[in-house]
């Protein structure tokens, strides 16, 4: 019988899924395993259904040696040395698309908030700091008219830039890979970064896009900008980010995601102008539970003999 580690908790229905092919470990413990217990309860597993928080390097393969499939719960898998699980045979999967619309949906939902101060309006009236309506208080930024510079132009890019002409918002975008988009501007990262009154991030972590906006990136940004990251949060250097916001260098940030999740840099922590959520991008019960479908798909597929349905290739 194959076994099947979960390193945290899914729906019911998707480990009975995984029930069907396999004796299920469910770490139900609200906080990630260790790595010591995480190596040890690989040893003897076929699949490894992982969150973007669990490591799967090295140590963890070459412990695993019955390892099949790495079923990964995210569309990132920069936690997980996929050169490596190549070479031991490994299939790596991942859950691109499910949530790319939820993503879309909430790039949007960060700008809206950041650019009218909505976070920091409800923490003005929750301490009972609000003396009534002024002419001139709290004012925000209009959105129409303004340019969205978005950093790289995948499934979630798009999806962001497809709903910019709804608030009168012009896009642009800087890309690695050849493509286009209709009806946006390609441009450099350097020209983006001048130009755009709204920066949002969208690329994955690699060793090239780790601290792609540091200090000398944002210093090329306008003092009236935000930028917006969805995306990891090591590609934003936040000890730069925090001194940028401090020296009003730039209006405002909204953030997702952390450099050294679930620690945030200190300072950013005292400022009204950064807003800062705990890490809930795909976070609707309908797209979380998409995405471990999905990854239960990918091992029911591969224990079963049959190729996955997402796999990671690069």
């Amino acid at each position: 019988m194959h076994r099947i580690l979960v390193t945290r908790k899914l729906p019911s229905s998707v480990i009975a899924r995984l029930e069907q092919v396999g004796t299920v470990d469910l770490h139900s413990a609200d906080a990630a395993l260790q790595p010591a217990e995480f190596v040890e309860r690989a040893r003897e597993c076929h699949a490894i259904v992982s969150m973007l928080n669990d490591r799967v390097d090295a140590t963890l393969l070459d412990a695993a040696t019955s390892l099949r499939v790495v079923s990964n719960v995210a569309v990132g898998y920069n936690n997980i040395d996929v050169p490596y699980a190549r070479t031991k045979g490994v299939i790596v999967t991942n859950t691109p698309d499910v949530l790319t619309e939820s993503l879309g949906d909430f790039t949007w939902a960060l700008i809206l908030s950041i650019t009218r101060r909505l976070a920091e309006g409800d923490r003005v009236v929750r301490r009972g700091a609000w003396k009534g309506w002024a002419f001139d208080y709290m004012l925000g930024t209009e959105l129409r008219g303004k340019q969205l510079g978005l950093v790289g132009l995948g499934r979630i890019g798009r999806a962001v830039a497809a709903r910019a002409a709804a608030f009168g918002v012009r896009v642009a975008f800087s890309s690695r890979r050849d493509t286009v988009l209709e009806g946006a501007e390609r441009m450099s990262l350097d020209r983006l970064l001048n130009t755009s009154d709204i920066v949002s991030i969208h690329v994955p972590l690699s060793e090239e896009t780790r601290h792609l906006i540091d200090q000398t990136a944002i210093a090329r940004m306008k003092r009236s900008a935000y930028l917006i990251n969805t995306s990891r949060g090591p590609v934003i250097d936040e000890a730069a980010l925090a001194w940028a916001l401090q020296q009003r260098l730039l209006a405002g940030a909204a953030l997702d995601v952390y450099e050294h999740e679930p620690v945030v840099h200190p300072d950013l922590l005292t400022l009204e102008n950064v807003l800062l959520v705990p890490h809930l991008g795909s976070g609707t019960t309908e797209t979380r539970t998409a995405m471990a479908d999905l990854a239960a798909s990918n091992v029911v597929a591969v224990l079963s003999g049959q190729p996955p349905l997402t796999p990671v290739l690069g």
